[in-house]
């Protein structure tokens, strides 16, 4: 009797402690689930839903002063061409006011005849170039809309080192919540005979697909 009670006990304790833990983790991963649940729809439909890319061009010519430190900032990078060299602060704040364009994340490639600064951002793209004669600059913005930006941030892509991170803690929730679920299945199925044929069915499907309709 008290080996039984002692066996009770001890499922009852951990029985709480996976449900706790389950239910913690599924309210962290809820809104990022439904996220990732509906980008994979749209990513997985991506052909038949339609983009309308919005670009916007705006030129402007850069100030003699700050083209001849522009042409300064330049020169040296080509006596040091490895280092990774930023473009001089008041050119980023002339950009920003000028042109619209924050170029404080950019990759700044340096050419002999002009510097060219890439953004890409999730759900769109951006460019600056500067001529390095005449200081004619263009920068070119293009939005291709709401479903393109959260399709991006499913991949990760260009969404920078804070939304890295998510995607990793989202992912470690993710296994807890179906492990927990695992282990509670475990605990249920000796009353619920349909549990394991069940959870096969979730492995059989995926993986005969991807056999045998997969190419």
């Amino acid at each position: 009797m008290k080996a039984n009670a002692s066996s009770s006990s001890q499922r009852a304790y951990w029985l709480k402690t996976l449900h706790e833990w389950h239910w913690v983790s599924s309210a962290i991963c809820l809104v990022g689930m439904l996220l990732f649940a509906v980008t994979g729809f749209t990513l997985n439909h991506a052909g038949q839903i339609e983009a309308k890319p919005a670009v916007v061009l705006r030129e402007a010519t850069l100030p003699a002063p700050l083209l001849q430190g522009l042409q300064q900032a330049a020169a040296s990078h080509k006596e040091a061409p490895d280092a990774a060299q930023a473009l001089p602060d008041d050119v980023q704040r002339w950009l920003r006011t000028e042109l619209g364009a924050d170029t404080r994340q950019g990759a700044v490639e340096w050419n002999d005849d002009e510097v060219y600064v890439a953004m890409p951002r999730p759900g769109g793209d951006a460019w600056v170039r500067v001529a390095l004669s005449d200081g004619q600059a263009e920068h070119e913005s293009t939005d291709r809309g709401w479903i393109s930006y959260f399709n991006d941030l499913h991949k990760g892509r260009h969404a920078g080192l804070a939304w890295t991170w998510f995607i990793d803690i989202f992912a470690g929730a993710c296994l807890v919540f179906c492990i927990t679920g695992l282990f509670i299945l475990q605990m249920h199925a000796g009353r619920r005979p349909m549990t394991w044929p069940m959870v096969g069915l979730g492995l059989l499907v995926p993986a005969l697909l991807a056999l045998l309709l997969v190419h």
